[in-house]
């Protein structure tokens, strides 16, 4: 079912008679439980048109290199393949996706997009909306439920917005209805490039090289499916217990493919409910509650991916202490180089270099460290992004930037005033070795290198 909340219209153009409904694919690179793609087939069979999907593919994404090209154009490969299988062809374009849009619109009836919160995603949208002649849609299909219906406004915690969102979840905790395509759109003739050859495409772009590509990690909705299986099979019964614990393998390793749009919420929290496993509710909080809530953040808060976003009391307790001395202080490229005197820090940041991906807690701990080890909380903040952004597969998102402010107050209260920290929440090596075994987890991490 899909829900007319999720359905908005971004400019004032008329719907014409063209030769088919362009979906435009950005956010949610996938071929199923996609409401977006899904409301573009229901409205192209009642009038008679196929459907042409296009995805806008630029060299210049704000941070991306070539760790976030090789897993995107994994997915697309394995998208293009699943749309031709229902009569849809898949454009890319090597321009900006929004160029993508405006070139594709000239011959549509009218134009769907999915949602995209962050503010390159709004720009694209509202140019889109601005150039085209026909009706521009946008349809929410990254988040289980509607921004706008679970709040209008930036909430403070997560206390806040669960009962917010438990309110609605039987309204849309609903299963998605696949339609089949009535008119084909393979025959079609568009200029784009062939999504099915990954490693081609990739040698023609002119993108940032210096992070390399993680061979353990294939992006695509068959890949997001199989490990979605195997946590829910394996891990998902003690994901509540052991989550937390970096040495123990309880995790999904979905976010990622979240991240790209390769697997829906939605079907991930409708899997899960098929079970009795105990560690479904822990699961689903973080799916649901805590990366809506982060959504929420980036709608609403216009600075979310800087310093000036953090909470007025965290602003001011962090720059009251500015200027408190640090016991220990290094530069970015010392961090980014794992070069400290922790050595559970350095295998966190170890770790993410290697795989594109820091166990949850863990990231918590190395946030805070570099709060404490960095001589401003704004630069602290501003290196703490930029390397979650540059090594991290699932960074440069909703969950990615509410989890570096968490580190610095967002979504927390205050704590007992200290050095440096001020009431921001404190944590240390003593605290990790007391949840868990945290040599081992050094142990693990070093053994990736040999």
């Amino acid at each position: 079912m899909l829900h007319k909340e999720r359905i908005e219209q971004l400019n004032q153009r008329p719907i014409r008679d063209g030769r088919y409904v362009l979906y435009w694919m950005q956010a949610a690179q996938r071929a199923r439980y996609n409401h977006a793609l899904e409301y573009a087939v229901r409205t192209a069979n009642e009038r008679g048109k196929p459907v042409v999907a296009v995805f806008g593919l630029t060299d210049a994404y704000p941070e991306a290199n070539l760790r976030h090209y090789a897993f995107l154009l994994q997915g697309l490969s394995c998208v293009q393949k699943e749309l031709a299988q229902r009569g849809i062809q898949l454009v890319v374009r090597h321009t900006w996706p929004d160029q993508a849009a405006i070139g594709l619109s000239e011959q549509a009836d009218l134009v769907i997009v999915d949602d995209g919160p962050l503010r390159i995603q709004q720009q694209w949208r509202s140019r889109v909306a601005r150039r085209i002649d026909c009706t521009l849609l946008q349809v929410e299909t990254n988040v289980i439920i509607p921004l706008e219906q679970a709040s209008d406004k930036e909430n403070f915690s997560a206390g806040t917005l669960r009962p917010r969102i438990r309110r609605q979840l039987n309204k849309y905790l609903i299963s998605l209805r696949h339609r089949k395509v009535r008119h084909q759109s393979l025959t079609m003739d568009f200029n784009g490039l062939d999504a099915a050859d990954p490693d081609a495409i990739l040698k023609n772009l002119q993108i940032d090289r210096s992070v390399a590509a993680v061979k353990a990690w294939q992006g695509g909705t068959k890949e997001a499916e199989q490990r979605l299986k195997i946590f829910i099979s394996r891990k998902l019964e003690g994901y509540d217990k052991g989550r937390n614990d970096p040495t123990l393998d309880f995790q999904s390793g979905l976010s990622p493919y979240l991240h790209f749009g390769q697997i829906s919420p939605l079907y991930i929290a409708l899997e899960v409910l098929k079970t009795n496993c105990h560690g479904k509710d822990a699961f689903l909080e973080e799916l649901i509650v805590r990366r809506e809530l982060s959504f929420n953040f980036v709608r609403y808060n216009p600075h979310y991916d800087r310093y000036d976003g953090l909470p007025d009391w965290a602003l001011r307790s962090l720059n009251l202490h500015a200027r408190d001395k640090r016991e220990y202080s290094y530069s970015a490229r010392q961090l980014e180089a794992g070069q400290t005197h922790d050595p559970y820090w350095n295998a966190a940041q170890r770790q993410m270099v290697l795989t594109g991906k820091m166990h949850g807690y863990m990231r918590m701990y190395w946030g805070k460290k570099i709060l404490e080890w960095v001589d401003s909380p704004k630069k602290a903040f501003e290196i703490a992004l930029w390397l979650n952004n540059k090594y991290g597969l699932d960074g440069r998102d909703p969950n990615a930037f509410a989890g570096v402010a968490w580190c610095f107050g967002k979504h927390d209260r205050a704590w007992s005033e200290r050095k440096v920290f001020g009431k921001v929440r404190y944590m240390n090596a003593a605290g990790l070795r007391r949840k868990f075994d945290a040599d081992t987890y050094v142990e693990q991490v070093e053994s990736l290198t040999r």
